[in-house]
């Protein structure tokens, strides 16, 4: 499992992750590198190649465990994240199942969209700012640090309206007060290009993403696209913003991704034609 662009593991999978667990399931969460409690200098700075060799090393990780079968892993990422699922789902078809959480799956055409409700000042103030950035990062320099959400006319990543409930759904009464809600200036270009929705029809493993029908963020319609391009896809809906699956919407999205989960990863079928039978003194299979 991993969260959401600059998000750390905790406030972005914490909820999930535990009635994952709760279920049966093993859980492992990470944080990308230069965020969290992973390595990585500068800091706070999202690179795509960086993050998605950082999936597949999870992955990769997570099938040495001796309680995880290698045949019965499944992916969970929401926003960013969500979007490099699909990616990374593309080219593991070994993988049991995979959820894209609100993901993120086309930049440009979200952030059109995304710019509706910004100033046109501000964000050329964001663009300056992100280009400067990207320059001085040639230079070595340290990142310039913009906030991840704010007020239309306020220089930050995104100033949607359901951007700003981001504190409230991750963060409720500061539980998380080591998490810096900054990311590199320049790092926002790199997000503004990024359209993993292409790699969608290439994803043959049960894939399951969840929209959220309100989201101002991630827009609903361009997932749902690309949700249609894959072979082995089924859409979910919530109602609300982006945030929702953290907020109003919280159980109805568990109940969604659990049932998939289950269908995919215990069904019996699978356990007779992709896994091998446990011998008496094998451990059980979770």
């Amino acid at each position: 499992m991993a969260a959401g662009g600059a998000v750390t593991k905790e406030p972005g999978t914490d909820r999930f992750a535990r009635r994952f667990q709760d279920d049966g399931f093993t859980v492992l969460a990470f944080d990308f590198r230069r965020l969290g409690e992973s390595g990585g200098q500068p800091r706070q700075i999202i690179r795509m190649r960086e993050q998605l060799a950082d999936f597949d090393a999870a992955i990769a990780y997570a099938s040495t465990l001796p309680e995880v079968s290698p045949d019965r892993i499944a992916i969970w990422g929401f926003s960013l994240s969500g979007g490099h699922v699909l990616r990374v789902a593309a080219r593991h078809p070994r993988l049991g199942a995979a959820i894209a959480q609100t993901p993120l799956v086309d930049g440009v055409r979200g952030a059109a969209r995304a710019g509706r409700h910004q100033r046109p000042l501000a964000m050329l103030r964001v663009l300056g700012l992100g280009i400067l950035d990207a320059i001085g990062g040639l230079a070595g320099r340290p990142p310039l640090l913009i906030p991840l959400a704010g007020e239309p006319g306020t220089v930050a990543m995104l100033t949607t309206p359901d951007s700003r409930d981001g504190n409230r759904a991750l963060n409720p009464d500061n539980s998380y007060p080591q998490w810096r809600q900054l990311i590199a200036a320049r790092s926002g270009i790199r997000i503004g290009l990024y359209r993993p929705g292409r790699y969608a029809p290439g994803v043959t493993s049960p894939l399951l993403v969840l929209v959220a029908d309100q989201d101002q963020t991630a827009p609903a319609g361009i997932a749902i696209e690309a949700a249609r391009s894959a072979p082995n896809a089924e859409v979910a809906h919530v109602m609300g913003g982006h945030y929702a699956p953290f907020l109003d919407a919280h159980e109805q999205a568990l109940d969604s991704e659990l049932r998939f989960l289950r269908t995919h990863l215990l069904a019996p079928d699978r356990t007779r034609s992709k896994l091998h039978t446990p011998t008496p003194e094998s451990e059980p299979i979770r």
